[in-house]
């Protein structure tokens, strides 16, 4: 089982964004987080479908593209266009998430659902037969920097053991807090996709990365849900 890492652009810097991706990539990150706000869903406004197009022409990386939207079934289309590779969609916005899935899928797109740190586990599980990926938000979304909540430890393992249980095909992303430091644990508790944005962008870019890589190789050959 491979741990892939997914550097959120949100602490990158939007001056020199093709920059900064292609020295995380170069360095071995295989996603790039593309963290979509607009200011209701969540307390903070940060980029649009226009900006994943720009990127999609400046990047061959996985497009990793998490709406943070109250409506996004008005938006979908726009960012299935702007060439995303896995668009994820939040329980708790508007509209229908299974049949928003479903859409993503049908465009030949990965479809993801994620949840906040305070929705019941069970939300994501009911929806894992429409999911490449599962995203657990391990702060409350929309700003970046902010220290990860150890509750969230327990509904990685939950969301782990029902993926497993129920031997689906589906990526556990984390997001929020995830430093060098705690990521072994994390990823013996079943996470596979580390969203990880100051702790990649702040400093040394190259270096940070592959310094969470030695770290995967570390946690994977530690957990158990890898054997």
């Amino acid at each position: 089982m491979k741990i892939k890492l997914s550097p959120s652009i949100l602490s990158a810097d939007f001056a020199n964004l093709e920059r900064d991706i292609k020295v995380a990539v170069d360095a071995g990150a295989e996603y790039v987080h593309v963290d979509v706000m607009d200011g209701h869903f969540v307390p903070n406004i940060t980029i649009g479908a226009p900006v994943v197009k720009s990127l999609r022409k400046a990047t061959d990386a996985v497009l990793d593209v998490h709406l943070m939207i109250s409506d996004p079934d008005k938006y979908l289309d726009d960012f299935i266009k702007a060439g995303s590779d896995i668009i994820t969609v939040h329980c708790e916005a508007n509209g229908d998430t299974r049949e928003q899935l479903r859409k993503i899928r049908a465009a030949g797109i990965k479809a993801a659902c994620v949840i906040k740190p305070a929705t019941p586990v069970e939300t994501a599980i009911e929806l894992l037969p429409e999911c490449d990926m599962i995203l657990l938000m391990t702060v409350e979304p929309g700003f970046g920097g902010q220290g990860f909540i150890p509750e969230c430890m327990d509904k990685i393992r939950a969301l782990r053991k029902a993926i497993q249980d129920g031997g689906y095909q589906c990526e556990l992303e984390i997001d929020g807090g995830v430093k060098q430091n705690n990521v072994v644990e994390c990823i013996e508790a079943g996470a596979d996709v580390i969203v990880a944005g100051s702790a990649v962008f702040g400093g040394d870019i190259a270096a940070n990365v592959k310094g969470f890589l030695e770290k995967f190789e570390k946690g994977a050959a530690k957990a158990q849900w890898t054997k």
